[in-house]
């Protein structure tokens, strides 16, 4: 199983900007898609944003879309997520998944990063 190993969160003030960073411990290519998930207290685990590894289309949820953005490195194993303009409701655990090629859905998950945001 691949490893994924999220670095990058910590507390910020709100309209602050982070970047979120996973790097996968096997090769991409194998990989259908990666992406971000982010779980806040008492809350379900929500899709934040993914990349496809092949050809790098991307999708974001709504409550992210023109603040967040998803990227990935052209050469290696890591993905990033930019953060801006953040609002307290952005406070969550963020989470790295990897779907596999074959699977029916993301497969593979770190262990997750804090993000806080002060009001």
């Amino acid at each position: 199983q691949a490893q994924l190993a999220e670095s990058g969160g910590g507390l910020v003030e709100v309209g602050a900007s982070l970047r979120l960073s996973c790097t996968a411990s096997q090769d991409p290519y194998s990989f259908h898609a990666m992406g971000w998930f982010r779980q806040a207290p008492g809350k379900e685990r929500e899709f934040v944003a993914s990349i496809r590894w092949a050809g790098g289309s991307t999708n974001y949820a709504d409550s992210v879309k023109g603040r967040f953005a998803i990227s990935r490195e052209k050469v290696g194993n890591t993905i990033h997520l930019r953060m801006n303009n953040l609002k307290p409701e952005d406070t969550a655990v963020y989470y790295c998944a990897a779907q596999r090629i074959g699977a029916l859905k993301y497969d593979q998950w770190g262990q997750g990063t804090q993000v806080t945001v002060s009001s």
